[in-house]
């Protein structure tokens, strides 16, 4: 998610650069540093009024005599823009509002182009993976000719139900959907509404319609990341209307300047509760205010990416794995095992963001080489499970043979063979410097899966 902020990130960093090489700060430095950050903000598509309030609350708690008289004043700048990016964007994680009783109702709403059919579909996945629930989708656009079926196929790769009636009346269909759910034990209702190219009248009194007669816990509203100020109009369009509970930013991954995220809170007073960061449909996560600020200042999201592996990694096999690594039993199984796990992380490029500084630069822009992890896969999986589990038996007939079996010349075998070498001549360094290895499929990742982008 790095991508949306880029051009911000980089600008806020040269400005505290120069606040760091200064030592002792005056109030003169701060606010010089403080118009290159009302710069960054503004070209990053801030609203003004937005900007000039954010502006003005940190130069005043960044002016006085505790921070300009303390040993670090620079980092004391810094926490203090932190903390108020994170107040800007709400402060805390927002949840979904759930029913007591009965199936919690979602309606999603927005403008055409959104990607709020996709989004729908993306939310319900999200649930079901991270809390176990039974959502339903419901299938309420009944004007766009596309619509019903695009939901059906997203929900079928997401082996989500769909609940559709055809193009009939979307709210009866509403209704019929959550009777739907109550009788087969579905505890989440989306509701995918219609959406227009642009805010009508007609469009407001059909959603107006619909939330007097099902009643939702929550209405969200899906607005496009890339679309910059007109995505905050939208959300105070819509708010005006229909009272919304929170937003969905989608696309704040693309090539955008990501102005929306920091403006909708403070223009609608409603919190963005989910961000989506790619086209794949697990590509959907819970916005927290404080991990966003601090990927937009350069200090990566840890936690993010913590709760990003434990998703990703099985925890009996990584204890297994872990006792190898420390016993030096890697195998190529292992190996192969631990590409399975990278496989799931996903796109490295949505990783960087989560890094801190340095590390997140090393792996911006790069993506697993799908080609040159299946050929890895196919090299591993056409050896004999003896070879495996020890390489070292692989002599010139056998590499032939392996080569011949997955379509691929026995000099790919011996780069395989050479990275995995140097994996497990890695893993006994770390063993003896008494650091507790981890991740190793990562590692190898480094080492040997190719990349489309070269790792500085």
């Amino acid at each position: 998610m790095i991508m949306a902020f880029e051009g911000l990130t980089e600008k806020l960093n040269a400005a505290f650069k120069k606040l760091r090489g200064k030592g002792r700060l005056t109030e003169n430095d701060v606010r010089e540093a403080m118009r290159e950050v009302r710069l960054a903000l503004l070209e990053a598509d801030v609203g003004y009024k937005v900007v000039k309030e954010f502006v003005a609350t940190v130069t005043e708690r960044a002016i006085g005599s505790d921070v300009l008289e303390s040993l670090t004043p620079a980092q004391q700048v810094i926490k203090i823009v932190n903390e108020e990016l994170t107040n800007l964007m709400g402060g805390g994680t927002a949840k979904i509002a759930m029913a007591n009783n009965g199936p919690t109702v979602v309606m999603m709403v927005g403008l055409q182009g959104a990607g709020k059919t996709t989004t729908t579909a993306k939310l319900a996945g999200l649930f079901r993976r991270q809390m176990g629930k039974r959502p339903l989708l419901a299938a309420c656009d009944v004007y766009r000719p596309a619509a019903i079926e695009q939901l059906k196929v997203v929900g079928g790769q997401l082996e989500l139900p769909v609940f559709e009636q055809g193009q009939g009346d979307p709210v009866a269909i509403a209704q019929a959907a959550i009777r739907h759910a109550r009788d087969y034990g579905n505890d989440l209702v989306f509701l995918d509404t219609a959406g227009r190219l642009h805010v009508d009248e007609t469009l407001m009194d059909e959603l107006k319609r619909m939330k007097a007669a099902v009643h939702p816990n929550e209405i969200l509203l899906v607005v496009d990341a890339m679309t910059g100020q007109d995505a905050v109009n939208a959300a105070t369009a819509f708010d005006e209307a229909l009272g919304i509970d929170g937003v969905v930013l989608t696309k704040l991954d693309g090539d955008a300047r990501g102005g929306a995220a920091l403006t909708i809170r403070a223009a609608t007073g409603k919190p963005i509760k989910f961000v989506g960061t790619g086209e794949k449909l697990d590509m959907i996560e819970p916005f927290h205010p404080d991990r966003m600020a601090s990927r937009i200042l350069g200090m990566g999201d840890m936690l993010s990416f913590i709760e990003k592996a434990q998703t990703s990694f099985d925890e009996k096999q990584a204890a297994k794995l872990e006792e190898k690594l420390r016993k030096n039993s890697f195998t190529l199984q292992d190996y192969y095992d631990q590409l399975q796990q990278i496989r799931r992380m996903g796109d490295l490029s949505q990783i960087a963001g989560m890094l801190p500084g340095g590390l997140g630069k090393q792996l911006s822009g790069a993506s697993i080489d799908e080609k040159q992890m299946a050929h890895t896969e196919a090299i591993i999986l056409s050896m004999t499970p003896q070879e495996r589990e020890n390489p070292q038996i692989l002599g010139a007939s056998r590499k032939k043979r392996i080569a011949a079996g997955c379509g691929l010349q026995v000099v790919d075998v011996n780069r395989l063979l050479k990275q995995f070498e140097m994996m497990q001549q890695l893993t006994k360094q770390m063993n003896k410097m008494g650091r507790r290895p981890g991740m190793p499929g990562l590692g190898g990742r480094m080492h040997g899966l190719g990349r489309k982008k070269r790792l500085k």
